[in-house]
């Protein structure tokens, strides 16, 4: 062979082997990620070409699918009264992706899983049409339901859990959206997505899990748990050697109480049944900030929790002296989701055992076979079984005598804590209503909840944890019994 045809052919193999190397790296190498990506449409199609599976509440079924008319995008999500269960589910939609559950839980539902490889096996060979698999959650419908309208028009944010096992009962945020409005990828739904982007009052944000408020006197009742486990008192009816007027230390400026109230030496239950500022400013300067962070952090505070879905981490801050007597009462830097001021009436009604929070009791396969099932997970122990109860008796004495009434419920023993935190400089917005409880029954305490009304549409001076927040939680705690019995 001549020099010339020797090169052409030298030439040629190397470009057969540069094609024969292109493909098998195409194939082998970024076969997984050319498939996921958003550019290919086939994957798409083949996405939405078969019904996802469903999310559960109570045996129940709350999502659906429909065929989309006009696409070749062959079904999208439904919701059956998705404004509830937005904050639950969120959305899945063929042009703006998927959120919350129905993103985390996406392989189980489009039966992509490889848990379900089985499953999809045996379908190609008996000819069924693929469907995915269902999420069953720990939701409680009655409470949801309560939850969702006892916020009503208010903008807010319930959550509220099993103290036993750590189960998310209800989980609502207000103003809501319906996730059915944008599933799919026409114009209409272009047009309802950037509605909700563009509303002021942010009705696609998920307040329960998403959202930090300052916790306001809430708050009081890890003060308290801090004050008990780090043995600054020891009896809650003892006087707390608290005067009144107490200056913040290292100011001129006199910590004030609301109202005129017997706060001088109060015993910690008259002063969180008064909500007294002053004694529980004082605690916690006592404390220090270090023991406070120890103690905000063992129920949860300065951590991601995750449900799946993920939450916020609520924030006990580092801080100087008259910041941190601030932070002891809920003010100052110290910011909490609904999710993580449940989570401290949980903890104080289980004596003392705060659970991992969750909202997936179990995954199916198409076939509902189950495929998962949680076992519950013990989070932290933020105060001793001891010290719990005697927090309990505190917290019950608010109900039954102090700022929480409005949260009886005849023949069950409840415990709460009001709260109305400060919003804007120099307090000058309406300020946030909260309310923290537990329920107790025969068998322990089968639900605690946190509430918060951000915003409503009584006057300031009619503003208030007992008066907004206390009758939702009551609401949730009652439907959460009731469905028990």
């Amino acid at each position: 062979m001549n020099k010339p045809l020797r090169r052409i052919a030298i030439f040629c193999g190397v470009l057969i082997f540069a094609l024969l190397a292109r493909t098998n790296y195409l194939q082998y190498v970024k076969a997984d990620d050319l498939n996921t990506r958003d550019e290919n449409r086939r994957v798409r199609i083949e996405r939405y070409a078969h019904e996802r599976g469903n999310i559960i509440v109570d045996g129940k079924s709350i999502t659906g699918s429909t065929e989309t008319k006009g696409s070749d995008f062959k079904y999208k999500r439904v919701w059956k009264n998705g404004p509830m269960w937005a904050p639950v589910t969120g959305y899945s939609s063929q042009a703006f992706g998927a959120t919350q559950l129905e993103n985390l839980e996406d392989g189980i539902l489009t039966g992509n899983d490889d848990q379900l490889f089985f499953n999809r096996t045996m379908s190609m060979f008996t000819g069924e049409e693929r469907t995915g698999g269902n999420v069953v959650t720990t939701l409680n419908g009655a409470a949801q339901k309560a939850a969702f309208e006892g916020l009503g028009n208010k903008k807010g944010a319930v959550a509220a859990l099993d103290p036993q096992t750590g189960a998310i009962l209800a989980l609502a945020s207000t103003p809501s959206y319906d996730p059915s409005s944008f599933a799919g990828n026409g114009q209409s739904d272009s047009k309802a997505w950037q509605t909700l982007k563009d509303d002021k009052d942010k009705p696609m944000l998920n307040r329960a899990l998403r959202e930090t408020y300052p916790p306001g006197s809430t708050f009081k009742v890890v003060t308290a748990a801090a004050a008990l486990e780090n043995g600054l008192y020891k009896d809650i009816d003892e006087d707390t050697k608290s005067p009144l007027p107490w200056r913040l230390p290292q100011t001129s400026q006199d910590l004030p109480n609301e109202g005129n109230i017997p706060c001088e030496n109060a015993s910690l239950r008259n002063a969180l049944r008064f909500s007294c500022n002053t004694v529980f400013g004082k605690i916690s300067d006592d404390l220090g900030n270090q023991k406070m962070i120890d103690e905000a952090g063992k129920f949860g505070f300065n951590k991601e929790i995750f449900t799946p879905v993920r939450a916020d981490a609520s924030v006990y801050p580092e801080d100087n002296r008259p910041q941190n007597a601030m932070a002891g009462i809920g003010q100052a830097s110290n910011r909490a989701t609904p999710l993580q001021m449940a989570m401290v009436a949980s903890a104080v009604a289980n004596d003392g055992k705060l659970m991992q929070p969750y909202m997936v009791a179990e995954r199916k396969a198409p076939n509902l076979d189950v495929i998962y099932t949680h076992e519950k997970e013990e989070f932290s122990r933020p105060l001793s079984a001891e010290n719990a109860q005697k927090l309990q008796e505190m917290m019950e004495t608010v109900v039954k005598q102090g700022t929480g009434t409005n949260a009886q419920i005849p023949g069950v023993t409840v415990g709460g804590k009001t709260g109305t935190a400060q919003h804007g400089v120099k307090n000058s917005e309406n300020p946030y209503a909260w309310f923290i409880s537990y329920a107790k029954t025969d068998n322990g305490s089968p639900v605690a909840v946190a509430v918060v009304v951000e915003d409503s549409d009584a006057t300031r001076d009619d503003i208030s944890g007992g008066g907004l927040a206390a009758p939702i939680a009551k609401a949730v705690m009652k439907a959460v019994i009731d469905s028990e019995k």
